[in-house]
């Protein structure tokens, strides 16, 4: 496998499990991974919140842990990844917000290169107006935001995954297996 260089956008309350399971999985296989939250440098950190599904009609919220970013947002020049990720939890209601995260985004789909989404991510993918004529799966929550932005909402097992070429989405952290497993077969 050849090394990559891949960027995750985050923020603060991002799913903790969709945070940290990526960013040292993509490590461990030997790729380079930068973590970047708008308005923080390397070294600052993000709070996580553990979502998890204990049988009431959506997930409960937990504080996680704090996770230290090791790039700096304005650093970031999307020409110099291979790939993007975009964890889920809350922080990409607000990241869809922030008009330089927005252009990252399609800056990285414009240039067809691998997006992996899970859970609310597909907040931001679709804000950024990436998703139409594209399908998806994502957190049973956003299929309606998925739908207003164009794209076709793909519901799968919590555990699995749904590629749509270069995209590769999952609707949460139990999937995280088959999520990842596809989205290093993406990037080759």
């Amino acid at each position: 496998m050849t090394a990559r260089k891949i960027l995750i956008l985050t923020g603060d309350y991002v799913e903790d499990y969709e945070m940290m399971v990526p960013f040292q999985a993509l490590q461990m296989v030997g790729h380079t991974v930068h973590a970047v939250c708008p308005g923080k440098q390397a070294g600052d950190s993000v709070r996580t919140a553990i979502h998890d599904f204990e049988g009431d009609q959506t997930y409960s919220e937990k504080p996680g842990h704090n996770f230290v970013l090791n790039f700096a947002f304005d650093a970031v020049r999307a020409e110099d990844y291979d790939a993007l990720v975009v964890p889920g939890g809350r922080s990409p209601e607000y990241l869809r917000l922030n008009q330089q995260v927005i252009a990252l985004v399609q800056a990285f789909a414009a240039a067809n290169k691998p997006i992996a989404a899970v859970c609310h991510g597909a907040q931001l993918l679709a804000a950024a107006g990436v998703l139409k004529g594209r399908s998806c799966s994502a957190y049973p929550a956003c299929a309606p935001e998925v739908r207003l932005a164009g794209g076709e909402y793909v519901e799968v097992p919590v555990d699995a995954v749904h590629v749509d070429g270069n995209l590769v989405t999952a609707p949460a952290w139990p999937a995280h297996p088959a999520w990842l497993a596809a989205f290093l077969k993406v990037l080759g």
